[in-house]
């Protein structure tokens, strides 16, 4: 008996998602999990881990993590990974971006600017590694050195009001156009009031300084796990870049 045209396109569907839901389901990733089995693989398919002396795993080689204290300060020794800001840091299971760029610049009441995140972490490698750790359009406190500026037209006309809009204590600047620069009120939108933002670059040197290799202590090299790494200043500025020639359009 000939079976009608569709129900023999239906059946050959079906043979055809049953011989590749077994070769490509199942076969397939057995066949991977094997391979990565072997010799000089399978400690990159179990995920690069690493161990302690006493073999206990503490890490990945993959996943960057923190060198720093039972107190959370930065062991002196190591050179300081990159910052995290997934989870509490350095969390696998917590990844996903910020969407925080250049023009991200002024602070609110829930977090802070990326350019203020950048300048408190160049100066904590500053300080750690007995470096200047200024950079451009950052206040010596380590926070974005921004002004919110109100003129009597709007657009234009003459300054007549200056906001330090970063800082809630004394500003990084005493006059801004001959008008005085006041600290921020916690909570105000300058922006929505009509302040015109703009940052300010200051003084900093565009190449900061990087200090001289330090070797580890001798017991702590006697504890390492791995080989003992170059420490070297790393310069925290803009995503993907050194200082920012140019400052950031207001937001």
């Amino acid at each position: 008996m000939r079976l009608p045209g569709w129900i023999s396109q239906h059946l050959a569907a079906l043979r055809a998602l049953l011989v590749f839901t077994v070769l490509l389901g199942l076969a397939y990733p057995l066949v991977m999990v094997g391979v990565g089995q072997l010799p000089g693989l399978d400690g990159r398919a179990g995920g690069s881990l690493v161990a302690d002396a006493g073999g206990r795993t503490v890490g990945s080689r993959l996943v960057g993590q923190a060198f720093t204290d039972a107190d959370g300060r930065p062991i002196a020794w190591y050179f300081q990974s990159r910052p995290s800001a997934a989870g509490d840091g350095y969390d696998p299971t917590s990844t996903s971006a910020s969407n925080l760029g250049p023009e991200d610049v002024v602070d609110t009441a829930d977090r802070q600017s990326l350019l203020t995140q950048v300048c408190a972490r160049s100066l904590a490698v500053g300080q750690l590694e007995g470096v200047d750790g200024s950079r451009p359009y950052c206040t010596p406190d380590g926070v974005g050195a921004v002004l919110a500026v109100f003129r009597r037209d709007g657009l234009t006309g003459p300054v007549t009001r200056v906001v330090s809009v970063n800082q809630t204590g004394t500003p990084f600047v005493a006059t801004y156009d001959g008008v005085p620069v006041s600290g921020a009120q916690p909570g105000v939108d300058y922006v929505a009031e009509g302040g015109l933002i703009v940052p300010v670059r200051g003084g900093a040197p565009a190449e900061p300084a990087v200090p001289r290799t330090r070797s580890p202590p001798a017991a702590a090299a006697s504890t390492r796990t791995s080989a003992p790494r170059t420490r070297g200043c790393r310069r925290a500025g803009w995503p993907g870049s050194g200082a920012p020639a140019s400052p950031p359009s207001s937001g």
